[in-house]
C-alpha cells in the first residue's frame, strides 16, 4: 500500500483515483473544485479544497510523506507545470504529470516530473492498434520497441505445440500464456497444444511480432 496525493480530480484524475482505490492505496486528493472533490470522496482517504500553485498549500500537506504525487490537471498548462515544479521543489519523491501534447510532456520533464502519462495519445495508439486488424484482441506497450499481444492462432499452428512450432527461435518471440473463453493460463509448456478456440499472449519486439502475424 502506498500514499499518494493526487492533485486534480477531473475526469481523468477521478478514473485514476478509482483504480487506486480499488488496488487499496491511501489517497489525498486536492483539487480548487468543491464539486470534483465531493465527486470524488467515496474513492479517497482525504481531499482538500486547494489552490496547486501556492507552495504555502502545498507545504500544509507534507509533500515528502507521499510515496508518488499524480498532477492530473487538464486544460491548464500553466498550473500543471507549476504544481510538478512546486512539488519537486516541496521535496517529492517521485512526480507523475499528465501531458496533452508532446510539447508539454518535454516541459513536464525538465520542470521536475520524473514520468509523464499522455492519455490521449496512449489510448489513441492502442486503439489504432487493436482495431486495424481482424485478429488482434489486446496488447501492452513495454516499451517503444516490445510489446505484448493477444492474437488469434494463426491457422498453420491449429493442432501443433509450442514446442514443434520452435516460436522463440524462428521468430524471437515469446508466448507468454493463452486464453479460452475469457480465463488466462500463464502455464504454457512445450507440449502446450494450440487449438483454435484460444488467443495466443505474444511477447516480442514490434517487428518481429509484426512479421510473425502479419499485423
Amino acid at each position: 500500500m502506498k500514499n499518494i496525493l493526487l492533485v486534480g480530480v477531473g475526469r481523468f484524475g477521478r478514473h485514476i483515483a478509482v483504480q487506486l482505490a480499488q488496488l487499496g492505496h491511501q489517497v489525498m486528493a486536492v483539487d480548487t473544485s468543491e464539486d470534483r472533490i465531493n465527486d470524488v470522496l467515496p474513492f479517497v482517504t482525504n481531499a482538500q479544497i486547494g489552490d496547486s500553485t501556492n507552495a504555502d498549500f502545498l507545504r500544509t500537506l507534507g509533500i515528502g510523506n507521499y510515496d508518488v504525487c499524480i498532477v492530473t490537471i487538464s486544460g491548464n498548462f500553466q498550473n500543471s507545470l507549476e504544481t510538478t515544479s512546486l512539488l519537486k521543489e516541496l521535496g517529492a519523491k517521485c512526480v507523475v504529470s499528465r501531458a496533452e501534447r508532446d510539447v508539454q510532456a518535454k516541459f513536464l520533464l525538465r520542470n521536475g516530473a520524473d514520468h509523464v502519462v499522455y492519455p490521449e495519445k496512449q489510448v489513441a495508439k492502442w486503439a489504432a492498434i487493436r482495431y486495424s486488424s481482424n485478429h488482434i484482441f489486446d496488447y501492452i506497450e513495454i516499451d517503444d520497441q516490445h510489446a505484448i499481444f493477444e492474437v488469434e492462432v494463426p491457422e498453420a499452428w491449429r493442432g501443433k505445440n509450442i514446442g514443434e512450432l520452435d516460436i522463440r527461435r524462428r521468430f524471437g518471440i515469446n508466448i507468454l500464456g493463452i486464453k479460452r473463453a475469457g480465463e488466462t493460463d500463464v502455464s504454457v509448456k512445450p507440449e502446450t497444444v494450440l487449438t483454435n478456440d484460444v488467443t495466443i499472449l505474444a511477447l516480442g519486439e514490434y517487428k518481429q511480432l509484426q512479421k510473425c502475424f502479419r499485423l
